[in-house]
């Protein structure tokens, strides 16, 4: 069997991301990302993410075409535990993003403290948090989802 040579080591994750809004689109991420654009234009705005190697450039949809939220299931943010999660929840209301599914923990398939919301555009976005040992070990008999708010 041949081996492949080995892909170079990622410096940075790089991804752009058409919106229909650029200001409204330009704020959420400034709010989820807590940091402005790095550069902003009439065309883009660029966020330059150092703890996360990203990259992220939204791109103005200046061809009218329809912006196709489905194809693109989901981008996911791993954040450090549950309160993060939490945290997370709460400056997504109070940047009036739409909550699809409120903090959780899910025990099927990877168990993960969760949030799921949208964009201003109709990107699905996930928040998780991998769960510790000590939280894998409350899972419930039914592994039925549990909220993480009242």
């Amino acid at each position: 069997m041949t081996s492949s040579p080995a892909f170079p080591a990622a410096h940075e994750f790089h991804m752009s991301l058409r919106v229909a809004d650029l200001a409204r689109s330009a704020a959420f991420y400034t709010a989820f990302f807590g940091l402005p654009p790095k550069d902003r234009t009439a065309r883009y705005s660029t966020f330059i993410v150092p703890q996360l190697h990203l990259n992220l450039v939204l791109l103005v949809n200046d061809r009218g075409e329809a912006l196709d939220t489905y194809s693109l299931y989901h981008l996911g943010l791993g954040v450090a535990g549950k309160a993060e999660v939490i945290a997370a929840y709460h400056a997504a209301v109070a940047a009036g993003a739409e909550i699809v599914k409120p903090p959780r923990t899910t025990w099927r398939g990877t168990p993960l403290h969760e949030l799921w919301l949208r964009d201003p555009s109709g990107y699905l976005l996930e928040v998780y948090a991998r769960l510790t040992d000590a939280e894998l070990a409350q899972m419930p008999a039914d592994q039925e989802h549990v909220f993480l708010l009242d």
